[in-house]
């Protein structure tokens, strides 16, 4: 990162908080968000490492048991490591590669209207008030589902690709100061 001390602040007593307070719980939190999620993620994968071998060979990638089990340990132990601040960029980088192929594969395969059938709105509005509000019942009927597809779409590339840049943050920039890395380690890849 810049050195604030370089910085040209509009307000210039704020270089010490920005440098000392907001930036080393910036960081905190980003990697804290980041390895979180990669770990919620996968928590599933790492129960069943091998899951996910038909996925990933249907987009490529052979032999699917290898890939399966590296992106089960790439989200959970990957996750625990951004996490701890330890081996940061290396860890953010090989998961930011993995994000980007997430990426990749929302936007190439969006959900389109084949994940919701007429028999499925039929099902769901007849369940009623046991699944959706009155509302979500009227909006579903109104355009066939169109709308929440379009929303979900929207969610699985949005994320991806924050989630894509943030690793690629980390990467770049390391863990910040409250980290393995530089409190134990004293150093960064």
């Amino acid at each position: 990162m810049q050195d604030q001390s370089a910085t040209k602040l509009v307000l210039p007593g704020m270089g010490r908080f920005y440098g000392h307070v907001a930036q080393p719980f910036a960081f905190l939190g980003l990697r804290l968000v980041v390895g979180a999620m990669l770990v919620i993620e996968g928590w599933p994968k790492i129960q069943s490492p091998f899951a996910m071998a038909g996925f990933t060979e249907a987009i490529g990638f052979y032999p699917g048991w290898f890939w399966s089990a590296v992106l089960a340990a790439l989200q959970f132990v990957g996750g625990l490591m951004i996490l701890a601040g330890f081996l940061t960029r290396p860890v953010a980088l090989a998961n930011a590669l993995m994000l980007a192929v997430t990426f990749w594969f929302h936007w190439s395969n969006p959900y389109g209207a084949m994940a919701l059938t007429q028999e499925g709105i039929v099902a769901a509005q007849a369940a009623g008030q046991a699944l959706f509000t009155a509302d979500g019942i009227r909006n579903l009927a109104a355009d066939g589902g169109a709308m929440f597809l379009h929303q979900v779409q929207f969610k699985a590339e949005g994320l991806s690709a924050l989630w894509t840049v943030a690793a690629l943050f980390l990467a770049a920039f390391g863990a910040g100061p409250l980290s393995v890395d530089r409190t134990l380690l004293k150093r960064e890849f």
